[in-house]
């Protein structure tokens, strides 16, 4: 499929109360149909708690509950939770296709100013998933400060990043977002949460939909609940890398 239709929800989060998030983001996805991907933000059943993982639903239902909706819409639907694991908790972004298939990342970046590092276990894997045609990189909140984990290999067109961003650091937001998007030579999408938390930070959102160009596509209203809607195009992306091939001059690594 050459165009991928996108839906990002930026939507306020009711801290450690899993119940209350799924029932909102139930009434937000019953009218959604023919989208390709639908994103929810970072930790989108409890919010962004370091005691978040003791509070989880069970993985499983989880899933279930993105299963049901990925079915529904015929979309392929995820977010981060926090998840109680045999080797410890993760921060971990799921995907799930509308055949059951799960596609899983674990949060690579812990933000270690909240104490994450004390309270999750961080990732170890990159993640590509292919989908309809597309190559999509999951990667969540923090990752975004880390250009090296997130550099296109050549083997991905969308990088998805879910996130619980406070509004003080909103200018780093917007800015990496964009850097990320023109340095790859891909599109870039950033679902942010808004509201507050009970730790009282304040979340304004920002979440945005930019091409390979670091152009807008679409934008949230700054600490708004919205959705976001855009089309990408494959072709317009393959005719940019051809025409512009800054990615055959970049510097050989290994990820170790």
């Amino acid at each position: 499929m050459s165009t991928l239709k996108l839906t990002l929800l930026q939507q306020p989060l009711v801290w450690l109360d899993a119940q209350a998030n799924l029932r909102h983001f139930d009434m937000l996805l019953e009218p959604l149909r023919q989208r390709d991907v639908i994103v929810l933000p970072e930790m989108f059943t409890t919010g962004f708690a370091m005691n978040a993982a003791e509070n989880a639903l069970p993985e499983q239902e989880v899933i279930n509950w993105l299963r049901h909706w990925a079915a529904i819409t015929d979309a392929l639907i995820g977010g981060s939770v926090a998840l109680k694991t045999a080797q410890g908790a993760v921060n971990r972004f799921l995907l799930v296709e509308p055949s059951g298939r799960v596609h899983h990342y674990d949060k690579r970046h812990l933000f270690r100013m909240a104490g994450e590092h004390h309270h999750y276990q961080a990732g170890k894997e990159r993640k590509v998933v292919e989908w309809r045609g597309w190559r999509i990189l999951m990667q969540v909140c923090y990752d975004l400060r880390f250009p090296v984990w997130s550099r296109n290999l050549q083997d991905y067109d969308l990088a998805l990043y879910v996130a619980n961003w406070p509004a003080p650091r909103a200018k780093h937001w917007q800015s990496l977002l964009t850097a990320r998007a023109i340095e790859n030579q891909a599109y870039v999408a950033g679902c942010n949460r808004v509201g507050d938390d009970d730790n009282g930070h304040h979340y304004q959102g920002d979440s945005v939909i930019l091409d390979a160009q670091g152009e807008v596509l679409a934008q949230a209203e700054p600490g708004m609940a919205a959705q976001l809607d855009a089309e990408l195009s494959l072709e317009a992306l393959q005719h940019y890398r051809a025409a512009f091939p800054a990615w055959r001059d970049v510097d050989d690594f290994l990820l170790l």
